[in-house]
């Protein structure tokens, strides 16, 4: 996240993904790239203000890239700490669908660093099915 961003309520971030939750469940076909966009983008920076910092970096191109979790930053070139997963995947470990064991299990997340794992972040909290 750069600058002072608003900070994203709870329920901005779940209707945004939910948005997109049949698509995900394969009950229906993939949203517009907005739609899509808006539920990848609000939860990455969800989880950035949750865990701010600068020391890694979680890409899910083409929609956005954050920076996130306490510890030494990094100011030019590639960070030493990169996450990087398409939008399924990462709408699936933010809503819990997907654990972070199985995605890198399943090549679904390059993760490289000694600070890229996430999975004590995820899923999001207000994404969690009770």
């Amino acid at each position: 996240m750069t600058g002072k961003a608003r900070p994203i309520p709870a329920g901005e971030l779940r209707a945004a993904v939910d948005a997109v939750r049949p698509w995900l469940a394969g009950e229906a076909e993939q949203p517009p790239r907005s739609v899509l966009g808006a539920a990848v983008r609000t939860s990455t920076r969800w989880l950035a203000q949750q865990v701010p910092g600068r020391s890694v970096e979680l890409r899910v191109p083409p929609h956005v890239a954050v920076q996130l979790v306490p510890g030494p930053r990094h100011t030019r070139g590639t960070p030493p700490n990169v996450v990087e997963t398409d939008a399924a995947t990462w709408l699936r470990l933010a809503t819990g669908e997907l654990t972070w064991a199985q995605a890198l299990a399943d090549g679904r997340v390059s993760a490289s660093g000694n600070r890229a794992d996430l999975s004590t972040h995820l899923p999001l909290a207000p994404l969690r099915r009770p």
